[in-house]
């Protein structure tokens, strides 16, 4: 199927006074240019994606936790009302597909044979999604349209059918254009289409009427603005329509840029196939370079124009790719994103190559000292990867779009892509792989492709083999990881034996090293088993594989092995967090503070391995001096986790802790652990199951008070846990099963917690509780009791702020556990058995109604039922909240007096729990 275009849209336009709404009149000439005959088309519409709360889009966004789509009202969702559907003037069946609210299969009354056409006219009404959602949209009575226009769907041997999921990758194909749009006279319009504006043959003098034509075009990109917000430069390969935001710089700095930037793209793939392109702040924000978007527009830690620079590289290669190439970009866009970070990084070592990740701030007095103001800006691509690959969580470079963690879809794998394409360039020269490049842009420009044609290329062009590349590099799903096991001498020359502790066959560059310069560097061709080289002695005192990191390797550590000394690598003390370095066995520290009401706010340092990237051996010392207390406390750690791949199993922990803190005024618990932790989680690590069987034990010595009775001073558990989740902001699961034994109990007990969010935003959560002791020889004591509303926590494993307190504010904290009762009762302990329920339902928006439900029963005694009820303030589920009780088992709360001392809180403080919250959406 070649590049040109199938099929004809032609369409007449008018918008609402607010731009709300599009009334549209639209007819598609498609022709059957395949060999196949068709009994039934398909059209994409996209915009009706957003109108189903059940929609694949929909369905993405509640896994990644996004609110503002499904507690938007139906007039910010949007969609598409069609009113009218014929072909060749005579009406057709039609349907949405299942599922696919934004796909339209279309029956033919009759065979579309190879070469025939038919004309497809549409009458249909859009209501604008609001921008809020994708960034494209309505917003404050303008429009930033991508994509909007009902369009034949792609044929190329079977039919490209796929529903929008908020990833840019609407199909690419060329199609003819023929628009006429009319808008409210005080509104400008800009396409990526050819435009005039035309005297309309409306009485409406109200509004006036633009002409968008364009043949062989790929995309309808349309702003509808009051204020005209774009700018042309002109250059004197293609005109440059933008508007980006260029930070208060000049416009010839901008202009220079410009064109500077326009010169190294047909430097590098070839020339402009097109006269005018399209630049905008919004796609800039749907595909952000990560990192300068989060810095504030008056924090500038970069040269001059640099912001604006790497900004507007980024969004004119995209469009640049975008209007060269035709592929399928559900299931090859990893291909363009790896060709634009190439372009980026080779632009950054061109024009700014001594710019540091840190900017300027790698100047200031402490920051200097770390090793990440020693890194360049390119080095934060193998940076960020290494952040995914290090948790298990790697997926394959050419996973479709759609099956990637939103981190890996946006970043990790993209910069995989473009590391790749320099880990080629090392490897075989990079005139290779840039003339390669060059001549598959100029062979399939505006033609359909696949990467495989660009690997064909590159392979033609070299006498290495890269076979090695598409299946080990970018097709497995294995780490990297290189290690040099041993060296031996052998007269002039040394016996090296290199492990491929992966077995994913690559090759690695091998180094000699003297005094931290390099005497040689040597290329390994691509190895599964370990392998033995032998290289001429050099005299170094160091050798070392992948020492650049042009790979990105799972673990940099084990790279170097030195003649001739004790250790392999130096000793490095470093203050404050910082990026690891490879080069030297670090030990980090950063103060560290904590609270509770005995020890007040602790501080102290914090000793421990794991820099910002996360390693499977990590260790941790936090002494601290509690200023309430005055007197040192802390916790430290020691564990390892095993990753598994292909492999039902995704992790084993393993390890030990140990804390001492207050407990009461003047009285410290000390508590050690060991646990073991197998976690399970699909292959698919887009599905939010999750499955872990743990076991520990816990022993607790505290000290005793001669005017404070302790219960159990000093005891010891074994616990078994198996626990289940599956979050999704629609649809809410986990439960656990536990089982602990002690010299003087054994309990077990379960929990199940429901949350369904409804299609009219009302959400309704669901807890069961229930606890059941084996044996107890404690019934004189409620300390390891079951707790109807605040537990004992006699595992130390909440964080609470007073545990010992049975009055006053920190009394109130609540910590969903156990009974989860928000009311105290005069019975509060049970030591038997309990069975409870706890419910809440929306009342509006954040505020929801709660009730609690139980039975229990002691030992010797009848059952009992309890119950109470009131208001929930949900401001940041298990976060913040607020609950105020109204009517228990004992009576109205609000007559009882002391109600302030009756309100309960959650509140989370500690910054690991709170990141959390964050992470759910990326990872």
């Amino acid at each position: 199927m070649l590049g040109f275009a199938q099929h004809d849209i032609s369409a007449k336009i008018k918008s609402s006074e607010d731009l709300k709404r599009l009334n549209i009149s639209q007819e598609i000439v498609f022709k059957n240019n395949g060999e196949t005959s068709l009994d039934e088309i398909y059209l994409y519409d996209w915009i009706n994606a957003f109108s189903d709360k059940k929609s694949p889009l929909a369905k993405r966004y509640a896994q990644e936790y996004v609110r503002k789509f499904h507690f938007a009202t139906d007039e910010e969702h949007g969609g598409t009302t069609i009113e009218n559907l014929e072909i060749n003037s005579k009406p057709s069946q039609w349907k949405r597909e299942e599922n696919q609210p934004d796909i339209i299969k279309i029956e033919l009354n009759n065979t579309l044979k190879s070469g025939e056409s038919i004309t497809v006219k549409l009458d249909y009404q859009l209501v604008i999604p609001d921008a809020k959602f994708t960034g494209f949209g309505w917003f404050q009575r303008e429009l930033i349209l991508k994509e909007w226009l009902i369009k034949p769907a792609v044929f190329e041997k079977d039919w490209v059918i796929y529903s929008h999921k908020n990833l840019n990758d609407f199909p690419f194909q060329k199609l003819n254009y023929d628009i006429e749009i009319s808008v409210p006279n005080q509104y400008n319009i800009t396409s990526n289409l050819a435009q005039s504006e035309v005297e309309s043959e409306s009485e409406d003098f109200s509004f006036k009427t633009f002409k968008l034509k364009a043949n062989n075009h790929i995309g309808t990109d349309l702003y509808v603005n009051r204020i005209e917000k774009f700018k042309i430069t002109k250059t004197d390969l293609v005109n440059v329509k933008s508007s980006m935001v260029s930070e208060g710089l000049r416009p010839e700095i901008e202009a220079l840029i410009t064109d500077r930037i326009v010169y190294f793209l047909k430097e590098e793939l070839g020339d402009f196939s097109f006269e005018e392109i399209l630049i905008s702040e919004e796609d800039y924000r749907n595909s952000p370079v990560y990192g300068l978007n989060q810095l504030p527009d008056f924090i500038r830690p970069f040269p001059d124009g640099f912001q604006f620079d790497i900004k507007l590289l980024k969004t004119t290669t995209d469009q640049f790719l975008r209007k060269s190439l035709l592929i399928n970009t559900r299931e090859n866009q990893w291909f363009l994103d790896a060709i634009l970070v190439k372009i980026m990084m080779d632009y950054v070592d061109k024009y700014y190559p001594e710019v540091n990740l840190l900017g300027t701030f790698a100047d200031f007095y402490g920051v200097r000292w770390l090793h990440a103001s020693d890194l360049k800006f390119n080095h934060r691509y193998q940076f960020i990867h290494e952040t995914m690959i290090r948790q298990n969580l790697g997926q394959q470079v050419d996973f479709p779009q759609d099956s990637l963690l939103k981190f890996n879809q946006k970043l990790s794998n993209p910069y995989k892509g473009g590391i790749g394409f320099k880990y080629l360039e090392d490897y075989v020269g990079k005139t290779v792989v840039d003339e390669s490049l060059k001549v598959y842009f100029e062979f399939f420009n505006s033609k359909f492709s696949k990467p495989e044609d660009f690997f064909d290329i590159l392979q033609s062009r070299t006498k290495k083999d890269i076979s090695w590349f598409p299946k080990n590099y970018l097709g497995s799903k294995k780490d990297i990881d290189f290690k040099i096991d041993d060296i031996k001498d052998q007269g002039d020359s040394i016996a090296v034996k290199i492990l491929n502790k992966t077995k994913n066959a690559m090759p690695v560059p091998i180094y000699q090293i003297k005094d931290k310069i390099v005497l040689s560097k040597t290329w390994i061709d691509a190895f599964e088993n370990d392998t033995i080289i032998k290289l001429k002695d050099l005299d170094s005192d160091r050798l070392a594989v992948n020492y650049e990191q042009i790979i990105p390797e799972f673990n940099h550590r084990n790279n170097f092995k030195s003649r001739g000394k004790i250790l392999n690598k130096p000793l490095q003390f470093r203050i404050i967090d910082d990026i690891e370095d490879p080069k030297y066995n670090q030990l980090f520290v950063i103060p560290e503070f904590t609270y509770n009401l005995y020890d007040g706010i602790a501080i102290g340092p914090k000793f421990y391995n794991s820099s910002i990237l996360p390693k499977q051996f990590e260790y941790k010392m936090t002494p601290k001096y509690g200023l309430g207390s005055q007197t040192v406390v802390g916790d430290g750690s020691i564990g390892y986790t095993h990753f598994f791949k292909n492999e039902d199993m995704f992790s084993l922990s393993y390890g030990l802790s140990g804390s001492r803190y207050s407990y009461d005024e003047d009285l410290f618990y000390n508590r050690y652990s060991g646990y073991l932790t197998m976690s399970y989680r699909p292959e698919d690590l887009r599905d939010n199951r999750r499955h872990a069987v743990s076991l520990r034990t816990i022993n607790v010595d505290q000290d005793e008070s001669q005017f404070v009775e302790t219960d159990e001073p000093n005891y010891n558990i074994f616990n078994i846990r198996y626990s289940f989740q599956n979050k999704n902001l629609d649809r809410f699961f986990t439960s656990y099963l536990d089982y602990q034994v002690s010299k003087k109990f054994s309990k077990v007990s379960g929990t199940l917690r429901f949350r369904k969010l409804f299609n009219n935003n009302r959400q309704i959560n669901m807890r069961i509780f229930g606890g059941l002791f084996l044996y107890n020889d404690t019934q004189d004591s409620d300390y390891f009791s079951y707790a109807l509303d605040r537990p004992t926590d006699y595992l130390f494993d909440y964080n609470y702020y007073g545990r010992s307190e049975s009055s006053g504010l920190f009394s109130q904290q609540f910590i969903m556990a156990e009974g989860g009762f928000k009311s105290q009762f005069d019975q509060r302990f049970v030591d038997d058995w309990m069975l409870t329920t706890n419910v809440s339902t929306t009342i509006w928006n954040w505020i929801f109604a709660y009730g609690d439900a139980g039975v229990f029963s002691n030992s010797m005694s009848d059952p009992q039922f309890v119950y109470d009820s009131g208001i929930r303030l949900n401001f940041v589920e298990d976060y913040f909240e607020l609950y105020f009780p109204m009517y228990s088992s004992n009576g109205w709360e609000l007559g009882n007096g002391n109600y302030d001392e009756k309100i309960r809180f959650v509140v989370t403080l500690d910054i690991s729990t709170l990141l959390k919250l964050f992470k759910r959406k990326w990872y």
